[in-house]
């Protein structure tokens, strides 16, 4: 088989696929060039230059697999990949470490005054009484996110004898208990806690802004804020305004809300480390990476397990032609699940009746996890590496199958416990296409179309109440699409859902909630 590595790989990487394949350097090669080439080769491997387009991998009659050495594929057109048989594979741990290095010594350089004391130093100033420092040891840091990252972050942090806190919804408590972290409630727990805060989660429209003055206000007098993550997670106009009150201690920053970024109040402060987003930059995760990738690449082209696949998983053709269709459904069920649960998940249980009780229905259970972690990991979610991503947070996912179903050809039934609580939403595939239906809330029976915007209360069962809830919408501008109603066995209670045209706000929901009789309200965006 023809491998060509098309962009700068670790020679390593290069020596591995050798021991197996044919291997064509292609640095050098153009644009025009590659698209003549491209359909010699079973492999191809790039990093971010090479753009691998639907027209470019339709010319690519021979290619099996694609490696993307680095995290993001933003650079390959997953879904004409996908359409031709193509497995995608990156990398999306190998700068995990270097990370989680950059964030400590942040840290550190913080504390200590290092880069000030270096400067002034350089300019013939002996400041040594100016930049008297701080430590680490006996400081407690706050860890917002505890994915693969965070977790990195979490062991360093435990070298110096911090003591670790970390708030993170998707992992469990026990999964805190294993490492040695307290995991925290709620993020105003953490701040009000922690010495250092440093952020480790995805850039999503809940966390934009996350550090905001808000979040500032709740921490403790004097903090020093990381963010070696996402740039859009800090607010920095409330930052710097934290900082000149005193309200926070220092900061230190390596990535920004665009990139190159060089004005903003925020780089004149003496009381801030900054550095060009250098978190992935060392020779050991670039060449990791490489490797990764030819690792990934050697996997799927002799058959073996494609353990970094961004594309969906591989599944025999007979039982695909079944499962597929349900996987929206699956993904969909776990999102709302996850967003009618309070607090952390600790297991999913999936259930599937009827005929999908005859299948392999992995895919599908791996579907609910996409939807349940989906925005709230550091890397991108899929049907490959949700179950590892679950596993580190200590979610366990179990399923049942039962091939007799009352109502329904095929049912899927997903169940959250969380802490002492649990959560169940039902689910069905109606028509030729198996359009995604809602059947179950909280154990009470609907048939209601899932769509992208949806909202779900319980309130005492008398007359008037749906009306008062498209009442609240209107004066919202929320126009509702369709509605169900489901009465609760003692007959005083009812559970509403509803779709709606647009995302139903936080405080649209809380309007609702001070109504009389209505007691619990939620709103989740599929």
């Amino acid at each position: 088989m023809k491998v060509l590595v098309k962009e700068k790989i670790a020679d390593s990487g290069v020596e591995l696929l050798r021991e197996n394949f044919d291997v064509d350097l292609g640095l050098e090669m153009s644009d025009e060039e590659l698209a003549e080439k491209i359909a010699g080769y079973d492999a191809i491997l790039i990093r971010s230059a090479t753009k691998l387009t639907a027209g470019l991998i339709e010319r690519a009659t021979n290619l099996k697999v694609i490696g993307r050495a680095g995290t993001g594929v933003d650079n390959v057109d997953i879904p004409a990949a996908t359409r031709r048989g193509i497995v995608v594979a990156n990398a999306p741990e190998s700068n995990s470490v270097a990370a989680a290095e950059h964030t400590l010594a942040l840290a550190l350089a913080l504390f200590r005054n290092v880069p000030q004391a270096h400067g002034a130093l350089v300019d013939g100033r002996w400041d040594r009484a100016k930049y008297k420092g701080a430590e680490l040891y006996g400081k407690t840091i706050g860890i917002v996110g505890f994915g693969r990252i965070g977790q990195l972050v979490a062991k360093r942090a435990q070298g110096f004898e911090m003591d670790v806190v970390a708030f993170d919804k998707f992992v469990s408590a026990e999964r805190f208990r294993e490492l040695g972290v307290e995991g925290t409630d709620s993020l105003e727990e953490l701040y009000g806690r922690a010495d250092v805060v440093t952020v480790h989660v995805p850039k999503t429209p809940e966390t934009v802004n996350l550090i905001d003055a808000g979040a500032i206000a709740a921490m403790k007098e004097g903090v020093r804020i990381v963010n070696c993550a996402r740039g859009e997670l800090v607010d920095l106009d409330a930052l710097v305004e934290g900082l000149e009150s005193g309200r926070v201690g220092g900061a230190a920053l390596d990535v920004f809300p665009s990139e190159p970024f060089t004005e903003h109040p925020v780089f004149s402060r003496g009381d801030v480390v900054v550095t060009p987003h250098l978190g992935a930059s060392t020779a050991e995760a670039q060449d990791r990476a490489g490797i990764v990738t030819a690792e990934q690449v050697t996997a799927a082209l002799t058959g073996a397990v494609v353990t970094n696949a961004v594309n969906i998983a591989a599944v025999r053709p007979e039982e695909m032609e079944a499962l597929a269709p349900f996987v929206p459904l699956c993904e969909k069920l776990g999102r709302l699940a996850e967003g009618l649960a309070q607090g952390s998940v600790d297991r999913v249980s999936v259930e599937f009746r009827g005929k999908l009780a005859q299948y392999d229905t992995r895919l599908l259970g791996i579907g609910v996890l996409v939807g349940l972690l989906a925005g709230h990991t550091e890397e991108p979610v899929n049907l490959v590496n949700a179950p590892q991503m679950a596993e580190e947070r200590g979610i366990e996912l179990v399923e049942t199958k039962e091939s007799s179903s009352d109502d329904f050809t095929e049912l899927v039934t997903v169940s959250l416990r969380s802490g002492d609580d649990e959560v169940e939403v039902a689910g069905t595939g109606v028509g030729p296409r198996n359009e995604p239906y809602l059947v179950s809330v909280w154990r009470e029976s609907f048939y209601l179309p899932l769509a992208e915007h949806i909202a779900v209360f319980r309130y005492a069962d008398r007359p008037g109440m749906i009306g008062r809830v498209g009442t609240v919408f209107g004066e919202e501008g929320v126009n509702i699409v369709s509605a169900a109603v489901g009465a609760e066995e003692d007959g005083e209670r009812a559970v509403m859902a509803l779709t709606t045209d647009a995302p139903v706000h936080e405080e649209t929901v809380a309007k609702i909630l001070q109504l009389d009789g209505f007691s619990v309200g939620r709103a989740v965006d599929l």
